[in-house]
């Protein structure tokens, strides 16, 4: 979020055009692109941390002391007068987190047995959830409060995001409290007999062909799902934050109802997920996530015609979250789901950059279409991106598909 959505605020503040802005959040391709280096950490450790911690703690620490280092260059960096070095900065962030991303989800994958995976979703995404009010409100909340001036305040948001670089201490915390869960690192390297390619394709193929040979011809459909369920919340989302601006609502404001019911939303979809999902079904609860999507996105549009309107806004990013705890919660335990143990953080890394790829790439195009089209029918062109999505799972429904 330091690098999407708080970003964009910050840079929207700082007077950066809102074509800019929607190019920018191309950074964050980093984490539809991180199947490339999954491969890497899935079968190698780091020296000195990996022999202490073990493989996955021992990724887990060297990343979150270079995103400690990343958002504090972030932090020293005034997008106003220096947006080039801003975008290094941001992608060095987005690089550090997809990876961390990539041990996170070996990590809770491997920890668990298969019946553990919903209510290990759910609890992955109370967390999950409870540092994004902290990166988008938290931050917000600070910026308001430090700042001085009228307008563009660069200080307080410098101040801001070396704030957000501590907070990674309490992720270093539960590294080192965490325990490491059981290795098979032996069975997944590469024996020394093998040549370069033979460890290519073992490497980069096997773990895609174990996909398509495990599910067949419902591969093609599973990867419309995959590929297309977050585009409405990621391509609306880039301009939200923006259109905040826009609309008149102050830093302190969006962040006191985001950090309110925000919270009490998004836990308590992210809570009731894990037990919708045993007792109705993971597709069924996929499908409430995609539709409740696309309801958030029409009531966007609604804010979009009100004038200052604090009401109406709690209602929208209520709902908002509510739909995101619930959809996400969903999305996790489904392709944790498709996973197998002998593959599990590259064929996660897999699945995960193919939900992110497309809507990160078209969410570039965000600006663009927010100034061709205005606000109401761009709302409803990111809420009639879901359609596939939702096609897609009543196909599956209705052909009894189960992972």
């Amino acid at each position: 979020m330091l690098v999407f959505s708080s970003l964009s605020f910050w840079m929207r503040e700082a007077g950066v055009e809102r074509a800019s802005i929607g190019f920018f959040s191309w950074v964050t391709l980093a984490y539809g692109l991180k199947w490339i280096w999954a491969p890497v950490i899935d079968r190698t450790q780091v020296p000195v941390l990996g022999r202490i911690l073990g493989r996955r703690r021992g990724w887990l620490l060297l990343c979150q002391f270079c995103l400690i280092f990343a958002i504090g260059l972030m932090a020293m960096t005034d997008p106003q007068q220096q947006l080039f070095q801003m975008a290094i900065a941001a992608i060095l962030v987005a690089f550090c987190s997809a990876t961390q991303d990539i041990v996170i989800d070996a990590f809770r994958i491997e920890s668990g047995s298969q019946e553990q995976q919903a209510a290990m979703a759910a609890s992955y995404m109370v967390g999950y959830r409870l540092a994004i009010i902290m990166a988008t409100a938290g931050t917000l909340f600070i910026a308001a409060q430090i700042q001085t001036i009228e307008g563009y305040d660069y200080a307080s948001w410098q101040i801001a995001y070396i704030i957000m670089a501590g907070m990674m201490f309490v992720g270093i915390t539960a590294t080192l409290c965490s325990p490491e869960p059981p290795s098979n690192l032996e069975s997944k390297i590469s024996h020394s007999d093998r040549n370069i390619w033979q460890k290519f394709i073992h490497t980069f193929i096997t773990p895609v062909l174990d996909l398509v040979v495990r599910y067949r011809w419902h591969a093609i459909v599973l990867l419309v799902l995959v590929c297309t369920y977050r585009i409405s919340d990621i391509v609306m989302g880039v301009m939200a934050n923006v259109f905040y601006v826009d609309m008149g609502y102050s830093k302190l404001e969006i962040a006191q109802i985001s950090k309110i019911y925000g919270v009490i939303m998004t836990l308590v979809g992210a809570f009731f997920a894990g037990g919708l999902i045993n007792r109705f079904g993971i597709l069924k609860i996929l499908l409430a996530g995609a539709l409740l999507s696309a309801a958030t996105n029409i009531l966007f549009i609604l804010l979009s015609q009100a004038s200052h309107n604090l009401s109406l806004l709690t209602l929208v990013i209520s709902v908002d979250n509510l739909s995101a705890g619930i959809a996400m919660a969903a999305l996790i335990a489904f392709l944790s789901s498709l996973t197998s143990k002998e593959f599990t953080a590259t064929q996660y890394a897999w699945l995960s950059s193919a939900m992110l790829l497309l809507p990160k790439f078209l969410g570039g195009f965000s600006g663009v279409w927010m100034d061709s089209l205005g606000y109401s029918q761009f709302f409803t062109m990111t809420a009639l991106l879901g359609i596939p999505t939702i096609l897609a799972i009543l196909y599956l429904m209705k052909t009894k598909w189960h992972a």
